[in-house]
């Protein structure tokens, strides 16, 4: 960054909003709120600019910016009630998804290959449950070891802590991740282009909905598949209690008819699902479900409230 860029506000904001994607991705996975991330990333950026003399030029800009973000989040969940700092029941009350449109934001940097770090590594929401239940320095650490490949060293540097804190803080957070997350899952890496099995299976899933067929969600369902509803608490397990729980919404004539429109959250296929209830004309946002696909069929179904349209950019109404 020039020495212009540090006293000139139009600079330094062409400067640091270039990396505003990558920043919101971080308090993202920091978070597990969707709304909670734009907050923090502005608070960030708003950090930035007025500690700008402190940018001596050691690290990179970048390096700089994920130092506030990082402990913008940390102020953030200090602020939360105590016991919505970390999840302690198998479900994340907080938890929002995460739109695909905004990852391919995040722009490519020779110059700094780390940077394609966020780009390429996954925030499927498997990850996203499992890292909400690491106390919030833990979960620092694991995001900047693990996530974005940062030293022991420069990890130290940012939280103020000693690289033997941060080893130990890194073994423990390592251990209550494989807890947490789905056993095929214990590795996380790039986000891939859904395959064909992957486009057919979200075909039968549109069709299953529009036609509310029960039988249908059974048939492309694992034996194990789990449902959850943030910030409703519960989940279910086992696909016949998954679609039991749904008779209600599975009865055309007393709930209504539901339209599907195809999205992506969190690099997984989802589903916005419209509702036309009996005696009403249009179609109106009901809820958003993320599909998580393995082997073929359904492992996990997220379903989040139609409040998180808007930030995929959904229509008002069909």
């Amino acid at each position: 960054m020039s020495t212009d860029a540090t006293v000139d506000e139009a600079a330094f904001s062409e400067l640091a909003e270039r990396y505003r994607p990558e920043m919101r991705v971080h308090c993202y996975r920091m978070l597990g709120s969707f709304e909670d991330s734009e907050d923090a990333v502005q608070e960030t950026l708003l950090r930035a600019w007025r500690r700008r003399e402190t940018f001596e030029g050691r690290s990179t800009f970048r390096a700089w910016l994920y130092r506030i973000a990082t402990n913008a989040c940390l102020d953030a969940l200090g602020r939360r009630e105590r016991g919505l700092q970390v999840a302690t029941g198998p479900e994340v009350p907080w938890l929002q998804p995460f739109p695909d449109h905004l990852l391919e934001e995040i722009p490519a940097d020779e110059d700094e290959p780390d940077a394609a770090v966020v780009a390429k590594e996954t925030i499927e929401l498997a990850f996203m449950t499992a890292i909400q239940h690491l106390p919030p320095r833990q979960r620092a650490v694991l995001i900047l070891r693990d996530v974005l490949d940062w030293t022991a060293k420069d990890a130290a540097g940012l939280l103020g802590s000693s690289v033997a804190s941060v080893n130990s803080a890194l073994q423990r957070a390592r251990a209550a991740m494989k807890q947490h997350l789905p056993e095929r899952r214990l590795e996380w890496g790039p986000g891939v282009d859904a395959s064909k099995e992957e486009q057919a299976l979200l075909e039968r899933y549109l069709n299953a909905t529009q036609d509310a067929d029960a039988e249908a969600f059974i048939e492309m369902m694992r034996e194990d598949a789990r449902f959850s509803m943030p910030p409703e608490p519960g989940v279910w397990v086992g696909r016949r209690t998954i679609v039991e729980s749904w008779s209600e919404a599975l009865d055309i004539e007393s709930f209504g008819l539901v339209r599907g429109v195809v999205t992506r959250a969190n690099t997984q296929p989802a589903l916005a699902c419209y509702l036309k209830r009996p005696g009403q004309d249009e179609y109106r946002p009901m809820a958003l479900d993320v599909i998580r696909i393995e082997e073929g069929r359904v492992a996990e179904i997220v379903t989040f409230p139609p409040a998180v349209f808007p930030s995929f950019g959904l229509p008002a109404k069909l």
